[in-house]
């Protein structure tokens, strides 16, 4: 069910996630609380940060700011430098839970695979360590293709209950997307409004036009009606609110298929392969 910004979808673990939420990609560290504070007072219940963005003390000082019980929260953060030594995991994993101020994420996902120092099996294996301990209620990966999913599955012992990747309509990844709904692995999308590259296209103004509604709210609809998780990035409350405003419409499958054909393969980030930042 996708009706309404407090509707969940279930990993394979069995925990529920928000279909709908609000990242904190590039807000700054003082703004960050009040960002926080704002999606949970205007309905969010799910935030995803990373320990490389720089603001998961901000996030921590919204999610106490903003009045809303820890456990009706769904709180993600993401591990951005591998290692063989699991101990290095467990200690950025510590610091991360220091700086939010809680005693555990809801989830925990390998942040990008680098395959090129081949260190994300072994990394992977020590999340699994952290999710046994009850620290993190789900686990899973960000911006894995295909081969690095297919290594976890045949070296590993957990199946990843997420892929959070760069989707939106310009870059689909349809044998991705294929892959993750047969291995049931949730799909995440960030960058879901491709930079807003997407809203000034003319099929999505169009459609826009049609519906009453604004270019973002097509297209986070798209995403709802796809199944993807979905988590846009706003400053301002006034859009937060705007941006949850989805469940008062739907797309045609018309409609729907004419969203899927603006696919052209277009990255707005790093491509996975060949992504090495340290």
């Amino acid at each position: 069910m996708r009706n309404s910004i407090t509707d969940r979808v279930t990993l394979h673990n069995g925990v529920e996630m928000p279909w709908f939420g609000a990242g904190v990609f590039k807000v700054e560290q003082d703004v960050t609380a009040r960002v926080v504070r704002d999606a949970l007072q205007s309905g969010y219940r799910m935030i995803d940060t990373a320990s490389i963005y720089g603001n998961e003390q901000g996030v921590g000082d919204g999610l106490r700011e903003s009045g809303v019980d820890r456990k009706d929260i769904f709180l993600t953060t993401k591990l951005w430098r591998h290692a063989h030594d699991e101990q290095e995991i467990f200690d950025q994993f510590d610091e991360s839970l220091r700086l939010l101020q809680t005693e555990y994420v809801d989830l925990y996902l390998i942040h990008w695979p680098k395959p090129m120092f081949d260190q994300y099996v072994a990394t992977w294996k020590a999340i699994e360590k952290i999710y046994k301990s009850g620290r993190a209620r789900a686990i899973g990966v960000s911006n894995f293709n295909i081969p690095h999913l297919e290594r976890l599955a045949a070296e590993c012992e957990i199946v990843p209950m997420v892929n959070q990747i760069e989707f939106h309509p310009y870059l689909v990844q349809t044998d991705l997307q294929q892959y993750l709904q047969a291995h049931n692995i949730v799909l995440e999308a960030w960058s879901p409004l491709a930079k807003g590259r997407i809203l000034t296209d003319p099929a999505i103004l169009g459609l826009a036009a049609k519906y009453g509604r604004t270019p973002v709210q097509v297209v986070l609809r798209w995403d709802m009606q796809k199944g993807i998780v979905t988590i846009p990035k706003t400053l301002t409350r006034e859009r937060m609110i705007d941006n949850a405003d989805l469940f008062g419409f739907s797309l045609s499958e018309t409609d729907m298929t004419l969203i899927d054909r603006l696919d052209c393969h277009l990255r707005t980030g790093p491509d996975p392969d060949v992504f090495d930042k340290r």
